[in-house]
C-alpha cells in the first residue's frame, strides 16, 4: 500500500509541475486575502421585506484590516454593496474574504468577495474526522484515510489530467479503480472480502458509466449540455479540455461512493455467512447474497436519486413556479442532465448486487476459513 501512495504521489507532482507556457502576469494580478473589518464608517442599508425576506439591502463603507498575504497589516476603506443575491452584511470585528485587484500602473484596490468561512468549515470538518475515528476505531481511521486518497486522486491527479486534455472517459475510470482498491484496502485489509468488493465496484462503476454513455449519445446529450460548460470552454479549452465526455466522468465520480456502499456489503453478508456455515455451496451463498442485496438496492437507488434532486431542488422549485409544460420539462437539458446522472447510477448499483454476490460466492464457498 505505501508503494501504492509513493506512486500516486509521484504522479500528482508530476502532473501539476509548472508548465514552460505558463504565464503569471506582473500586472492585473488578482489575489484572494483574509481581512477584518476595523470600523463601519458608513451604512445605508436597510431591510427589505418585500423582496429580500428582511435581508438588508443597501451599502456599507467599511474599514478592513488585511490579515495575511503580500498586503498583511494594510488597513484599507472599501464599499460594500449588498443586494437580495449578493448579500454580506457584516458588523466591526467580523471576518471577511477580500478580492484585491493590481492595474498595470500598479495600484491595487479591494472588494468585499465573501464571509471569512474558514474557521467554522473547518471545524465542521474537525468533528466529523473526530466521530468517524472515534465511533468507527480502526475501521474508522481507515475510512478517512480512504476518503483522503479519493479526494486527493480527484483534486490532484484527475482534474490535471482533464485539464491537460487526457481522454476524459479512461482516466476517469483508472483514477475511479486506483481510489476504489485504496480505499477498500485501508479501509478492511487485503481479504477475499475486499477483493470481492473492489471487483463489484469497478464492475458497477464501470457499468453506470456505459450507460451513461450510451444514453448521453441516444438522446444525444454530452458535457456540452452541463451548465458550466460556457466558462469551461472559455477557460478550459486552451490548455486542452475536452468538454464532451465530462458527462459521463461525473457519473462514474458521482456513483462510486454508492456502488462502493453496496459492494462490501454485500460482500462482508457473503463472507459473514461463509464464516458460520463452512459447508455452504456457491448456490446458497449467492442467493442469500441475493436476497441481502436486494434490500440494499432500493434505499441505495434512492440514496442517489434523491441526492441528485437535492442538489438540484431550486431548479425543480422555478419549474413548479413556471409551470413548465411535461413536454418541454423532459426535453430541457438540466432535466435530461439530472435523469441521465441519477439513473445511470442507480443502474450501476442495481447490477452490483448480483455481480458481487456471484464473485463472493464463487470465491469464498471452497476456500479456508481465514481471519478477515
Amino acid at each position: 500500500m505505501l508503494v501504492v501512495l509513493v506512486i500516486l504521489s509521484g504522479i500528482a507532482v508530476w502532473i501539476n509541475r509548472p508548465q514552460e507556457d505558463d504565464v503569471t502576469p506582473a500586472s492585473g494580478r488578482m489575489v484572494y486575502a483574509p481581512a477584518k473589518v476595523t470600523a463601519v464608517l458608513q451604512d445605508h442599508a436597510q431591510e427589505d421585506f418585500e423582496n429580500a425576506e428582511g435581508r438588508r439591502v443597501g451599502d456599507q463603507e467599511l474599514e478592513i484590516r488585511i490579515l495575511s498575504g503580500f498586503h498583511k497589516d494594510e488597513v484599507m476603506t472599501v464599499t460594500n454593496y449588498m443586494s437580495a443575491l449578493f448579500n454580506v452584511d457584516v458588523k466591526q470585528g467580523d471576518r471577511i474574504i477580500v478580492r484585491i485587484m493590481t492595474d498595470e500602473d500598479g495600484s491595487y484596490y479591494a472588494s468585499v468577495f465573501n464571509y471569512d468561512r474558514g474557521l467554522v468549515l473547518g471545524g465542521f470538518l474537525l468533528v466529523f474526522f473526530l466521530l468517524l475515528a472515534a465511533l468507527g476505531g480502526k475501521k474508522g481511521l481507515g475510512a478517512l484515510a480512504g476518503l483522503l486518497l479519493t479526494l486527493g486522486c480527484v483534486w490532484f491527479i484527475l482534474i490535471p489530467c482533464l485539464l491537460q486534455g487526457v481522454p476524459a472517459i479512461p482516466v476517469t475510470i483508472a483514477a475511479a479503480a486506483v481510489s476504489t482498491v485504496a480505499a477498500l484496502i485501508l479501509l478492511n485489509g487485503y481479504s477475499k472480502k475486499t477483493f470481492c468488493a473492489i471487483c463489484g465496484c469497478v464492475g458497477g462503476v464501470l457499468v453506470s458509466g456505459i450507460i451513461a454513455a450510451v444514453v448521453g449519445r441516444l438522446t444525444p446529450m454530452n458535457g456540452f449540455n452541463m451548465p458550466e460548460a460556457e466558462n469551461l470552454i472559455l477557460y478550459g479549452a486552451d490548455r486542452g479540455l475536452k468538454v464532451s465526455g465530462l458527462l459521463v466522468c461525473g457519473v462514474l465520480i458521482s456513483a462510486l461512493g454508492a456502488v462502493m456502499d453496496v459492494a462490501l456489503g454485500i460482500a462482508s453478508s457473503v463472507w459473514e455467512m461463509k464464516e458460520q456455515n463452512p459447508g455452504a455451496s456457491v448456490g446458497s451463498l449467492f442467493r442469500s447474497g441475493m436476497q441481502i442485496g436486494k434490500d440494499a438496492m432500493g434505499t441505495m437507488a434512492n440514496t442517489l436519486i434523491l441526492a441528485f434532486a437535492g442538489s438540484s431542488l431550486n431548479m425543480l422549485i422555478l419549474v413548479q413556479t413556471y409551470e413548465i409544460p411535461f413536454l418541454q420539462l423532459v426535453n430541457t437539458d438540466s432535466i435530461a442532465l439530472e435523469i441521465i446522472q441519477s439513473v445511470s447510477g442507480s443502474v450501476g448499483i442495481l447490477l452490483t448486487v448480483p455481480l458481487v454476490a456471484f464473485i463472493s460466492a464463487k470465491l469464498m464457498a471452497h476456500g479456508k476459513k481465514q481471519r478477515v
